[in-house]
Parts: C-alpha cells; sequence; structure tokens
C-alpha cells in the first residue's frame, strides 16, 4: 500500500523545506546583498534547475502517482521503510548544520562581509555537511518513492553541488587565508578523517 509511503515523503519535504526556509530568512534578516556572479552563470543555472527538477518529480508522485508509474522500480516494503529512517538522520544533520552556520549562510559560494569560519558543530568532521545532509535526505526520498527519476534527478543536484565545492573553497581559502588550508588538511570534504576532528573556532560553508 503506497499511502503510508506517500506521506512518510510528504512529511519529510515539508520539514526540509521549513527548515532551510526557517534559517535561510534568520541569516537574510540583517538585509545583506549576497553576490552569485561567482558561482558562474552555466554552473548556477544547472544547480537550480535540477534541484527545480527534483522537486517538481517529488511533487508529481505525490500528488499524481500515476503519472511516475512508469519511473518506478520494485523494492521490498522493508528496503522502503529504510527510507524514512534515513531521512531522520539527513534531517538532524541539516538542523545542526544550519544552527551551527547561523548569520553565515547562503545559498551561493560568497561569504558575507561579516562571515566567520566555523568549525564547530558537524564541521568539527567535514568541511560540507550540509551537503552530506542533502545527500541523505534524496536517497532516502529515492528509497520511499522507489522511483529511479527521483533519485536520478537527487544524484544530478549532488553531483553539481559536489563540483561546484571547489569554487566555494576557493572563496573561502581567499577569505580565511592559512586558517581555512589548516582547516582543509585536518578535515575531509564529505567524509571525516581519520586523524580525527578539528577543535576550536568558528567557517563558513555550506
Amino acid at each position: 500500500m503506497e499511502i503510508p509511503f506517500r506521506i512518510a515523503v510528504g512529511l519529510l519535504t515539508a520539514v526540509a523545506t521549513a527548515v532551510a526556509l526557517h534559517f535561510r530568512l534568520k541569516a537574510a534578516a540583517g538585509g545583506e546583498k549576497v553576490s552569485r556572479k561567482d558561482e558562474g552563470l552555466l554552473l548556477a543555472i544547472a544547480v537550480r534547475t535540477a534541484g527545480a527538477a527534483l522537486w517538481l518529480a517529488t511533487f508529481a508522485w505525490l500528488v499524481r502517482p500515476e503519472w511516475m508509474r512508469s519511473t518506478s522500480f520494485p523494492l521490498p516494503d522493508g528496503v522502503r521503510w529504510i527510507g524514512p529512517g534515513l531521512g531522520a538522520c539527513g534531517m538532524a544533520a541539516m538542523w545542526w548544520t544550519l544552527a551551527s552556520l547561523g548569520k553565515n549562510l547562503t545559498d551561493t559560494v560568497a561569504t558575507r562581509a561579516n562571515a566567520t569560519l566555523v568549525t564547530h558543530g558537524p564541521y568539527r568532521w567535514v568541511r560540507h555537511p550540509f551537503y552530506v545532509a542533502a545527500a541523505l535526505l534524496m536517497l532516502s526520498v529515492t528509497l520511499t518513492a522507489a522511483n529511479w527519476l527521483i533519485g536520478l534527478c537527487g544524484l544530478a543536484v549532488i553531483g553539481l553541488l559536489a563540483a561546484r565545492t571547489p569554487i566555494e573553497e576557493r572563496m573561502l581559502l581567499a577569505r580565511f587565508g592559512a586558517d581555512y588550508r589548516n582547516y582543509m588538511a585536518t578535515t575531509g570534504r564529505f567524509v571525516p578523517r581519520l586523524r580525527g576532528p578539528v577543535r576550536g573556532g568558528s567557517l563558513r560553508s555550506r
């Protein structure tokens, strides 16, 4: 029966949207305009197009599942119910990440005028925990919906965000210099390094 899975995906989508919107509005409350030109026009368009496709595919699966029947794939219910568990982990990671970033949060590679170097919270372990949280959420929805089109759109989003991280890190190096270089040397980009977490401090990154 699909209704419980649709409820689970609907809740995950609604909560993720609410959490992201809450923290983005708080970060933007100061009224500072953040430039998007450093991201590059083509990459900016690609990321946002893939994101829109992901939301549209998910919304279509929720409200008109018959439209998405041809893109479904067979999964045992027990495997599909792993999805909401992963989603809960991804949601917790997203909240922790955005709360740690605070007013440093932007939706592009540029840093704010009063940005600080955040190395606490999940940033003690990886340099881009938001992308890890987003990947968990997208995997969660893909498994719960058992839909390869949703998974393909999610993979495109994560791939493009991963491709954008070198640009973001060049901006952070230009802003924070040796402090960020040292942070990079001790902290993995997406996976923790075995030498242990960085300690102290406060860096801005998604």
